[in-house]
């Protein structure tokens, strides 16, 4: 990780400032913290699960091989949990691979990879390996497949749903599991009444208002009704909701978004290959975005600088029941990476817009009118690269990561209308000219994408330096200067 990426404690202790030297040396004792590193080991062993299961599993094996011949994604990404027969061997395995026991309902001997991204892993009686597949929809992949057979465990509207999709032989069956803000492998008991305020809350939660006069209130209008969701369902079960509702919101404007999940739900899928939810904030409300998220059962986890042209950082976020991670954008100074500015804000006004400070004045809060810039779900990166562009003449930009353990890489931008109050606003503040404004209102501005990233051995964390790359290149000052000299 780059010296530039932080953990997310703030330079303060007992509410006192600390000087400049002992706040960056407070950052460099807390960087190992979310230094996360590839996981050779781990994968190696979640490999040999998988093949061993693959093999016995032929039904699941003809799935794999349509997950990438008609998706771009990879079996392996969709797991949620792998159950294998309980052993002092596979223990002590487990254990020097970096897995911790984390007991969970009905899986008293669930172990969990807090540094890696890897499925869950359930000792359980017998020596069958089964998988558990994530979707978004239990009912979804049985209609997608024409299983009209055997029992759904969980009641419709409820946090947790599991069914057996393919038997295999010898007891390798894999199975299909939904989940909505629960970690647990039984259902919860189902509360009627519950289910019927998720639903509503639901569908208020995708409809809420997001244009509004004033960006406090609309913050202030959609914390309220994040409130009334967790008071109703708790936070966990409101997140799920919450995200679900963004995705849509996204996908409406995102032709990228809406091939690839047509692709994905062709075979019952959905976006449960879901990877990191990316929103762009001013500096002015970010501290509201942050308190959002918190509200939502988030932590905070490392944080970035994307370097001096892009004038850019970010605060990751992780909320561990629902799985959901959010990277949150916003103008900063490299002074301010070491205050706590996910919560204290900024104290100075700047007199120039970053990138994400521009989009934001031209699309509005990615959290209110704009929606997200962008989803990022696992793939296998070259086959979408491929099959986007065959089969729906999606193009995808040159890729800004290109490790062994991460490639990372967008679509090509939606571009998106400008209104004209806010190109009136921005050029009355001289945050960009005329001949800036008009390009802008003929041209329309880079908007939202979808990105195609592919982990391996694990790896949990992000590209820094790639990270400032992709920002730079997709300023829209800078596209609507090429569309100017018909580049």
């Amino acid at each position: 990780m780059s010296k530039s990426a932080v953990s997310a404690s703030p330079a303060h202790t007992n509410g006192s400032a600390l000087t400049p030297a002992a706040a960056k040396a407070a950052v460099h004792d807390l960087l190992d913290k979310f230094n996360y590193k590839p996981q050779p080991e781990g994968q190696k062993l979640i490999n040999e699960l998988v093949n061993d299961f693959l093999k016995h599993n032929p039904s699941a094996a003809i799935l794999s091989r349509r997950m990438k011949s008609e998706t771009g994604t990879r079996f392996a990404d969709w797991i949620d949990h792998i159950q294998v027969g309980s052993s002092a061997s596979i223990k002590k395995r487990l254990t020097e691979c970096g897995f911790t026991l984390h007991p969970q309902p009905m899986a008293d001997e669930c172990y969990i990879h807090e540094g890696a991204m890897f499925p869950s892993v359930v000792l359980v009686s017998g020596k069958a390996v089964r998988i558990g597949v994530k979707v978004e929809s239990v009912m979804d992949f049985l209609v997608a497949h024409n299983i009209n057979e055997g029992d759904i465990h969980g009641e419709p509207g409820g946090q947790f749903r599991m069914a057996t999709a393919f038997k295999g032989a010898d007891g390798f069956d894999m199975f299909i599991v939904e989940r909505h803000g629960y970690r647990g492998f039984a259902a919860p008991r189902f509360d009627a009444a519950k289910a019927a305020r998720a639903a509503w809350h639901g569908e208020v939660l995708k409809r809420r208002r997001r244009e509004f006069d004033n960006d406090a209130e609309g913050f202030r209008e959609t914390t309220r009704l994040v409130d009334a969701a967790i008071a109703d369902l708790g936070a966990d079960w409101t997140c799920d909701l919450f995200f679900a509702a963004e995705r849509c919101y996204w996908m409406r404007r995102n032709r990228a978004g809406q091939v690839q999940f047509a692709r994905q739900q062709k075979l019952g899928l959905g976006w449960a290959n879901h990877d990191h939810h990316t929103y762009r904030s001013s500096r002015e409300h970010f501290t509201r975005l942050v308190a959002l998220w918190e509200k939502l059962g988030f932590t905070c986890r490392e944080r970035f600088y994307a370097g001096h042209e892009a004038q850019w950082g970010a605060q990751v976020m992780e909320q561990a029941a629902t799985g959901i991670t959010t990277f949150n954008d916003v103008d900063m100074s490299p002074e301010e990476l070491l205050g706590d500015f996910s919560h204290e804000g900024f104290a100075q006004s700047r007199d120039r817009l970053g990138t994400v400070g521009l989009w934001c004045g031209l699309h509005g809060e990615a959290v209110l009118q704009a929606g997200m810039h962008h989803l990022e779900a696992q793939f296998d990166w070259q086959a979408l690269v491929e099959q986007l562009e065959q089969n729906a003449h999606i193009r995808t930009m040159a890729p800004f990561t290109t490790f062994k353990y991460l490639r990372q890489a967008f679509t090509e931008g939606e571009t998106w209308q400008v209104s004209e109050k806010r190109l009136q606003k921005l050029v009355a503040a001289r945050l960009i000219s005329t001949e800036q404004a008009s390009m802008f209102r003929q041209e329309g501005a880079l908007g939202s994408h979808l990105e195609n990233l592919e982990r391996n051995d694990g790896f949990k964390g992000f590209n820094q330096e790639g990270v400032s790359d992709i920002i730079a290149r997709t300023d829209p000052r800078k596209h609507a200067k090429m569309h100017a000299v018909g580049a």
